[in-house]
């Protein structure tokens, strides 16, 4: 009751960001109906069921990370003075933000239920019943306990990992002094250089390897989605999966070399200043551009492979396709207002000190574009290597 009463007073954008979590569950819920649909129909075609359900889990990981970032941007979660006295302290405000994204995943699978069923034609009185019947093999039944618990999938992922983010999250401390913000210490504040740097660029070497190694034969079935999924190997999927996993690894640690290579050569303040905030938020904002530079990736390595050939992509294809794309944009824009939620003060700060406007939309220029000429090129080269094995 407490959630619904916050999400009722809260913000529009609030409610909008909660909206769009609820619109991204609701075409992932409609994606894992779809493969429930195609098993049923075809028992004989085992595999290709399965293969159907596995593509349908990166469009629930990227609505997962989406609802993850929106739950850390909820202003109702963040500790406040007093909430402690009324019985609201960290452990509470992590179980309200799991409630309040359990509440607005679980209201987009009833929509994508009832749009599915609608589809179907298993319901009636509303324009375009069963416009899909064909698609959505409305001539077998839908088992009701098997699409219960892949319509609880998106709802039961997303508020465990908005619980387990907030959670780990340590509280917020005191901003630093005005007169610290333009010095430069070994460390930007108390922030330790992430470590995942070597990792993530093994675990992508990894992946590359797999996708390389098991794309090796008839490269016309490698990369259908649902909808029009044929013979897709099973270990070409790994293959992304490791390397969307190695580059979201790598992101932060190279989001601080970036902020690293900005203070280089005698800085003046305004690059000392970009460096320092680019250090800081390297962990917030790397994760999500790695995601989004292994999508990018993915998206140009499809392109060289279809896009001069007349390969029809199914609806099921361009819907979770929308929802990947869509999903980590989303989720980079919210880490990069929560990063700007974060330095807020320090802003603040360099306000009162007397820091014209200019100098911090400048910082924040020279940020944008240290991340693009390093992130860019890499997306390029990763969807180079990638394409590579599928159209030799």
């Amino acid at each position: 009751m407490l959630a619904l009463r916050l999400a009722r007073g809260s913000h529009p954008l609030v409610l909008l960001r909660r909206l769009l979590v609820a619109a991204a569950s609701a075409g992932v819920g409609f994606l894992l109906l779809c493969a429930l649909g195609y098993a049923s129909a075809h028992p004989a075609h085992s595999t290709g069921a399965v293969l159907r359900l596995l593509w349908c889990f990166v469009p629930l990981a990227a609505t997962v990370q989406f609802a993850v970032a929106v739950a850390r941007t909820d202003p109702s979660t963040r500790p406040r003075s007093g909430l402690s006295a009324v019985g609201l302290g960290p452990v509470r405000l992590a179980v309200l933000a799991a409630v309040s994204t359990a509440v607005s995943c679980t209201l987009g699978s009833m929509v994508a239920l009832l749009f599915y069923l609608h589809l179907r034609g298993d319901l009636s009185g509303l324009p375009f019943d069963g416009a899909a019947a064909g698609l959505l093999d409305s001539e077998t039944p839908l088992p009701p306990a098997a699409a219960l618990v892949l319509l609880t999938l998106v709802p039961v992922a997303a508020a465990t990992a908005s619980a387990l983010a907030l959670r780990a999250e340590p509280v917020a401390t005191a901003a630093p002094d005005d007169s610290e913000v333009l010095t430069e210490p070994e460390a930007p504040g108390p922030a330790a250089p992430p470590t995942g740097l070597p990792w993530g660029v093994a675990l992508t070497a990894a992946g590359l390897a797999v996708e390389a190694y098991m794309s090796r034969g008839d490269v016309r079935s490698l990369l259908p989605l649902p909808g029009r999924l044929d013979a897709t190997p099973t270990g070409v999927l790994v293959g992304w999966t490791l390397t969307a996993a190695g580059l979201a690894m790598a992101g932060p640690g190279l989001a601080y070399l970036c902020g690293r290579l900005l203070q280089a050569a005698r800085p003046g303040a305004v690059r000392l200043l970009a460096g320092r905030v680019l250090m800081d938020e390297s962990r917030r904002i790397g994760r999500p551009l790695g995601v989004v530079c292994a999508v990018l990736a993915a998206a140009f390595a499809a392109y060289a492979l279809y896009g001069t050939k007349a390969h029809p992509l199914g609806p099921l294809t361009v819907l979770g396709a929308v929802l990947v794309l869509g999903c980590t944009t989303a989720t980079l824009m919210t880490s990069a207002l929560e990063a700007r939620q974060a330095r807020a003060q320090t802003a603040r700060a360099l306000l009162r000190l007397g820091a014209p406007v200019s100098a911090l939309r400048a910082a924040t220029a020279l940020r944008a574009a240290a991340l693009l000429v390093v992130f860019a090129p890499l997306t390029w080269l990763i969807a180079e290597l990638a394409a590579l094995p599928l159209t030799a």
